[in-house]
Formats: structure tokens, sequence, C-alpha cells
């Protein structure tokens, strides 16, 4: 089975925080966090999906320039999705979210807090689980 690309915004501030959506999920039935993202459409870049999702989803808009973190097949045995994911170092407030389909509580979540939610299985979804992770695994490199 053959589903569309998605991108993916992982957008940290200075305070080691990054942006959450905190929303109902019917297809599980789960409360949890998710980083913001969303299909691909046609020729759209991905950098540009993530961030124009991340002003839909949550009202802020990335700032400054995309770096490319990761890309990824979340479950390659049964369909295809290739996830890419993007981070950016800053977001400008743009008002409220205008997606009311994607409506969830929007957050400044540490990173420090991250790991525990991955733990309590707060959080939603492989782009978000593979995003944060990976992101936190880099830094821990450097």
């Amino acid at each position: 089975m053959h589903l569309s690309r998605v991108a993916v915004a992982l957008i940290t501030n200075d305070r080691d925080e990054v942006l959450m959506l905190w929303r109902y999920r019917f297809a599980t039935d789960e409360w949890g966090y998710e980083l913001p993202g969303g299909i691909i459409d046609g020729d759209d870049e991905s950098a540009a999906t993530a961030a124009r999702e991340a002003g839909e989803e949550c009202g802020w808009l990335p700032t400054g320039e995309p770096e490319h973190l990761i890309s990824f097949e979340p479950i390659p045995g049964m369909v295809t999705s290739q996830m890419d994911v993007y981070h950016w170092r800053g977001a400008e407030r743009i008002g409220e979210p205008t997606d009311t389909e994607e409506a969830g509580t929007v957050e400044w979540v540490s990173l420090k807090r991250a790991t525990k939610l991955a733990k309590e299985r707060k959080l939603l979804g492989s782009g978000t689980l593979v995003a944060l992770m990976y992101f936190l695994a880099s830094r821990a490199e450097d």
C-alpha cells in the first residue's frame, strides 16, 4: 500500500522547549502529544509543508532556515509513507490555529520532559517519536 509522504516540524526555542500539540486521535482512542506536520501535496517542498502545517495547526510559523534531520519509512513491511523531519530554532506567533480539524492544545514542552513522555506512551505516532528521539540523541553526540 502506498500512502502520501508526510512532513514533520520540530521547532525548538531558546528555553530548550519544543512546540507540540496535545490532542485526541480517534483511530487509536488516545490523547497525547504530537509534533505539527502533514501530507505533502503534489510538488510542494517538504520543508515548506512542515512550516505551513505548524502555522495552521499551532499558530506558530518557524523562523530561519530549516535543518533536515531525518527521513524514514515508519512501517516498511506494510506501507510506504516517507516521513521527512525538519528542525527550526525559533518560531513567530502568527495567531490562533486555523486548522480546526487538527485542533488541540498548543504547548511548548521541555525537551527534558520529552523522554518521560515517550516512556509514558504519550508521544503519538512514529513521526513524533522518531523525530524527538533522533533529535535528542543527536544533541547528546555533540
